[in-house]
């Protein structure tokens, strides 16, 4: 893919070059090697892997798209961590006053602050750390893993090793030691067949095969090594490109949604269509089927033991999870067996126990039935009256007809004892005379109640006190309260006009009486009378 130069080729180098360059994507050829010996992926375009004529490349390369020249002055090294270079028998002037140490002070000190520092002691003086500066680029100024050493992993993996090995270890143990139990107790009871022999030997010989031997059966080897992959006797491919794509099975718009990005489609695309021809039912059956739907139920019962209170974590333990799901489901099954065998022994089984008849049983029967030309039965059984899809003749809370037997006022009811409510209790012949009892006191009640009705009693009206403006003809006053009134409105008035002739203390009386109010109408100063001013 990656040509040196732009030579020209004839019709059929270039097919053979176009096969070339197929069978490298496809994984059944090499792929093609640059001036370093490295691979070069054959998915790169050519106007990537090719080089500029002004390079003269002799071989394929990729040179071209790297960097070519790097800053000498930027560096890849990292910090010697905890390095000492020098250490003093005496404090120095300038070190630190806690440890001693040239690199820092006393406020970046990381030893344990000392009783009496060493500037005053000059013992126990601490040695000067390396100190190093390098001029980072800008990838090594973000490279979280830069000083990182690799070799140091290697002891966290061989942890787990060890402890994946005594693991691997005890259960093997374990299982032996169980086989060799069952074995014994089969041995001394002297009733094991020769089929369950087999299976035991099997058994121990399979405990007993290292596993590093079966699991070897995993791997898969790839036919030719290659960037683009390709595993061995097929070609690594999403789907065949003779089937329909998800999102052409249905053209309408409204039809299930298809997401480009995860290439998923949930919804099933044609729904109506017949289940036996259609081979894509959506993503979502998937999830509905299969160990999908085993798993759902261990995930719902993991949450729901969670909130009673157990100590279990699918993600943390699944397989303390799946356990306890087994127990669960075995315990169910017992529970439901047990309370069904209670049930069956209390109330029995009739299912059980009422033999079918002879005719159902056999197929045929002895009873002999004539029929007319029409099909209709002459003798030899009883018509049967066809039965409606309700409940007839159900008589309920001690009735001795049904409900509708009776209708009085518009009202459906009960004809044995009379009663339009359906869900009444029946009370026969006593409630119907009771009923009767009632209806006629109510209606003498009624009739006595219009005989005796009388009219409203009218009472005289009293004459309050004239208030207003407008006084009535035939309105008495007493002329000696009269004469009172015009002298508590003249001091009234003369309180008005000079306030120092209030009172501290004032009573307050909110009757008024209607001499009061005539003297109010007498001594009051009418604003359009043209004879106002010689009043007073």
């Amino acid at each position: 893919m990656a040509t040196a130069s732009a030579s020209f080729k004839s019709r059929e180098d270039h097919r053979k070059q176009l096969e070339l360059e197929e069978a490298r994507k496809a994984g059944l050829a090499p792929a093609e090697v640059d001036e370093d010996g490295k691979e070069i992926n054959p998915h790169i375009p050519q106007y990537m892997s090719s080089a500029p004529w002004y390079l003269n490349a002799e071989k394929p390369s990729l040179k071209h798209q790297r960097k070519w020249k790097s800053d000498p002055n930027y560096t890849k090294s990292w910090y010697d961590r905890g390095a000492k270079i020098y250490q003093a028998d005496k404090y120095r002037k300038g070190a630190c006053e806690n440890c001693g140490a040239m690199t820092h002070d006393k406020k970046s000190c990381m030893e344990r602050p000392r009783k009496v520092g060493a500037k005053w002691t000059s013992m126990h003086i601490g040695p000067d750390e390396k100190v190093e500066t390098f001029e980072l680029d800008y990838d090594g100024k973000r490279d979280r893993w830069n000083g990182y050493d690799p070799s140091t992993y290697a002891r966290v993996i061989e942890q787990y090793e060890a402890r994946e090995e005594a693991r691997r270890k005890y259960l093997k143990e374990q299982q032996l030691k169980k086989l060799e139990e069952k074995n014994n107790n089969q041995n001394g009871e002297g009733a094991v067949s020769d089929e369950d022999d087999d299976e035991d030997e099997l058994k121990v010989d399979e405990a007993k095969v290292d596993e590093s031997k079966q699991m070897d059966f995993a791997k898969v080897e790839k036919r030719v090594r290659t960037t683009g992959g390709g595993s061995t006797g097929t070609v690594r491919n999403l789907r065949i490109r003779e089937d329909t794509a998800k999102y052409l099975l249905n053209l309408d718009v409204n039809s299930a949604h298809y997401d480009p990005k995860t290439r998923s489609m949930r919804e099933d695309p044609s729904p109506d269509a017949d289940p036996n021809e259609k081979f894509y039912g959506g993503d979502n059956q998937n999830r509905v089927s299969g160990q999908a739907l085993e798993f759902k139920q261990l995930n719902m019962h993991a949450w729901e033991a969670f909130e009673k209170g157990q100590d279990i974590h699918l993600q943390a333990a699944p397989s303390q999870a799946e356990l306890l799901f087994q127990n669960y489901k075995i315990i169910k099954e017992k529970l439901k067996s047990k309370t069904k065998d209670t049930i069956m022994e209390k109330y029995g089984n009739a299912a059980s126990e009422e033999a079918l008849p002879r005719e159902l049983l056999l197929g045929q029967s002895e009873r002999e039935i004539e029929y007319d030309r029409a099909g209709r039965i002459i003798k030899g059984q009883e018509t049967l009256l066809p039965r409606s899809k309700y409940e007839e003749d159900v008589f309920i809370n001690n009735h001795t007809t049904v409900w509708g037997s009776w209708w009085k006022d518009h009202q459906w009811g009960y004809k044995c004892c009379k009663q339009t409510i359906r869900n009444s209790y029946c009370t026969g012949s006593a409630g119907i005379e009771a009923a009767e009892a009632a209806a006629e006191l109510m209606k003498t009640n009624i009739a006595r109640k219009e005989a005796a009705e009388e009219k409203p009693v009218q009472h005289e009206e009293k004459r309050l006190a004239p208030w207003g403006s407008d006084v009535p003809d035939d309105l008495v006053l007493d002329k000696k309260l009269l004469a009172e009134a015009l002298k508590k409105e003249d001091e009234r008035k003369k309180e008005e006009r000079d306030e120092r002739k209030r009172k501290y203390n004032v009573k307050w009386n909110d009757d008024v009486t209607p001499e009061e109010m005539e003297a109010y109408r007498m001594k009051k100063i009418h604003h359009d009378d043209p004879m106002k001013d010689f009043l007073h």
